[in-house]
């Protein structure tokens, strides 16, 4: 175990990977220590070297009686670093652990290669976490332990993982008092709003589709807004990406931290081109509703067909659009996909893309070819199709 001391109080933290990767310095949320990051730190060592510290109040290390503050949890995660032997890296900070990245890089900038900013605001309300703060040094933590998972997960992930649930309740339940008052002033007490234009490394914020303590709105946009050139993801679930999202958050992490600007770029044409396509076939409307409905599970999807299927082959110049088009209704004809037919179809003959009279020919050969039944559906499909264009019922 590998233990740093500043001022008399022992930090404890955990350096894993190899020599040769950069290092990622993982820190934590109010509440949680270091096994936080534990689903998705096997996704992450075969890019990086994994720095985990467990703030003061937290875990391993020990947890001095007295509010405590943002610039005395920064210095703790420096002094750390120097142990550690890592003189510059990226940082990754969930919530309070965002709060102290973003902190580390205005005072100490030389450290800091980029920053993964993870569920987390450049203020909070005072007055809530001031009675956050009285009521665990009136009552203990246990007082507060339900509440605190209650925004840490999502209801769907607590009731399909009670287990994990009910460790992290137990975790807060179990946890110094005066640790978690002490990080919950530094909370209270936090405002880094005025400093954040200040910050001049590339910036990840990361949101959680149902966080309700740091949402998009109201903390991450003004984050967005005031970091030069941040870029932002989305992932599914509430406070704690790293139990609830571990696939998603280290995908995220990965892209941006060992991004290949060329090979970025060079994706983003593909994507633009493939948008010119899929909007000359499928119309503007279908491809901007399309879009809006992207969620965090289906937008690399969603790119990669953009990108691939209306870039690499419906711009590909062996065959005219028309063609294309008849092909695709032969194939989702033949294997039973409706919803992709009844697109074509109504985007087909809406747009001048092929006749009626085409349809019906090729819905007669897949008869031959594909059966009776593929075809009788893909008539009737059609049939309902045409009526609504017609205003029919």
């Amino acid at each position: 175990m590998a233990f740093t001391t500043r001022d008399g109080v022992r930090l404890y933290w955990r350096l894993d990977g190899a020599a040769e990767r950069p290092v990622l310095v993982l820190l934590n949320s109010i509440g949680t220590d270091m096994a936080l990051w534990d689903a998705a730190v096997p996704l992450l060592l075969p890019a990086f070297r994994l720095l985990r510290i467990d703030a003061r109040g937290h875990g391993g290390s020990d947890a001095p009686a007295g509010d405590y503050c943002l610039a005395m949890l920064v210095d703790d995660v420096a002094a750390v670093m120097a142990d550690a032997g890592v003189a510059r890296a990226a940082v990754a900070g969930v919530s309070l652990g965002g709060m102290v990245a973003m902190q580390l890089a205005l005072d100490h900038p030389e450290r800091v290669s980029a920053l993964a900013l993870v569920c987390t605001s450049a203020t909070m309300d005072p007055v809530a976490w001031t009675a956050r703060v009285d009521a665990v040094r009136a009552g203990g933590t246990e007082g507060i332990a339900e509440m605190a998972v209650a925004r840490f997960l999502s209801p769907t992930f607590a009731h399909a993982h009670p287990e994990i649930a009910d460790a992290l309740r137990d975790a807060i339940a179990r946890q110094e008092d005066a640790g978690y008052a002490g990080a919950a002033a530094a909370i209270r007490d936090m405002d880094l709003r005025a400093r954040l234009g200040e910050i001049a490394v590339p910036v990840l914020i990361v949101t959680g589709t149902q966080d309700v303590s740091t949402p998009l709105a109201g903390h991450g946009e003004h984050l967005l807004r005031a970091i030069a050139g941040a870029r932002h993801v989305e992932v599914a679930g509430a406070h704690l990406p790293p139990i609830e999202a571990p696939g998603a958050l280290a995908a995220a992490l990965r892209r941006f931290l060992l991004r290949d600007e060329p090979v970025e770029a060079a994706a983003e044409t593909l994507f633009e081109a493939g948008l010119v396509n899929r909007r000359h076939v499928l119309g503007d409307a279908w491809v901007d509703a399309s879009l809006a409905k992207r969620t965090p599970f289906t937008a690399d999807f969603q790119e990669m067909i953009t990108r691939i299927a209306w870039r690499e082959i419906w711009g590909r110049p062996g065959l005219d659009d028309r063609t294309r088009r008849l092909i695709v209704l032969a194939i989702t004809c033949a294997m039973g996909r409706w919803e992709e037919f009844a697109l074509h179809v109504r985007t087909g003959l809406t747009q001048g893309g092929f006749t009626r009279d085409e349809l019906k020919e090729v819905l007669m050969q897949a008869a031959i070819y594909a059966g009776m039944p593929a075809a009788n559906t893909a008539f009737a499909e059609a049939q309902k199709i045409i009526d609504v264009i017609d205003g029919g019922d």
